[in-house]
């Protein structure tokens, strides 16, 4: 494991999950829905269970109906909110020093900086949530720990609709593998729609093509990829 000049593990490069998990975060089979369809894949979630109120359930099973329209991500190309930006099918750079992680997404051109001085966050109070969230870091032993608040209910965790709202804390871990993987972990807690906590894993794949990097990408779709997507059976 490379090592950064204060001796902890050196993230910096260019990384992708090669999951389903932004289409659906529990096991799931292929489907017609969506722009491309749905590809079958395994879920992330531990347990394959998502601890759902009964009435969040319900909206969770109303977002579903509606995901062709109605997903930020896939059917808006809005951002795609902490940790979805992680897990979408497409690369991400990750910028290392001292004091901050930096994270450049390709998707919708998200970007996050990830505090590592343990600043208050008193700061935020009575400013608005954020698409992105406020992420503040900490290393325990070789695992990046990122404490994520303040993240905007208008995002979902992925295509099939499963959703949160204003209250959403994620807690991220870091944990390198080997040179070239990390353990991705993300703890999710909601009380307004969640009975529990509960957490995803998967892990991250660095991008060793020679030349690599990151490439902006808004996702507007043009008037013909329109057509194409309206063309799709329902």
């Amino acid at each position: 494991m490379p090592r950064a000049a204060d001796g902890k593990p050196d993230f910096s490069g260019i990384w992708q999950a090669l999951t389903t998990a932004a289409w659906d975060l529990q096991d799931h089979g292929a489907g017609l829905a969506g722009y491309l369809g749905v590809p079958p894949g395994k879920g992330v979630v531990e347990g394959n269970e998502i601890p759902y109120k009964p009435d969040a359930l319900e909206q969770k099973k109303k977002n579903f109906a509606q995901r062709d329209t109605e997903d930020p991500a896939f059917a808006k190309c809005l951002l795609p909110g902490v940790p979805r930006a992680t897990y979408m099918p497409y690369p991400f750079e990750i910028i290392q020093n001292p004091k901050m992680v930096g994270v450049r997404y390709a998707f919708a051109r998200a970007v996050r900086t990830i505090d590592l001085t343990g600043r208050s966050r008193d700061w935020l109070e009575g400013w608005p949530d954020f698409w992105m969230g406020d992420s503040r870091g900490r290393w325990e032993g070789d695992t990046l720990v990122v404490d994520v608040r303040k993240l905007d209910e208008r995002t979902w965790f992925d295509h099939a609709g499963n959703f949160h709202t204003e209250l959403l804390h994620v807690v991220e871990r870091y944990t390198p593998i080997d040179r070239d993987h990390i353990q991705y972990e993300a703890t999710i807690e909601d009380p307004n729609v969640f009975t529990r906590p509960w957490k995803i894993t998967l892990p991250l794949y660095r991008i060793v093509d020679r030349n690599a990097e990151i490439f902006e990408w808004d996702c507007r779709f043009d008037q013909d990829s329109q057509k194409y997507k309206d063309a799709i059976p329902k």
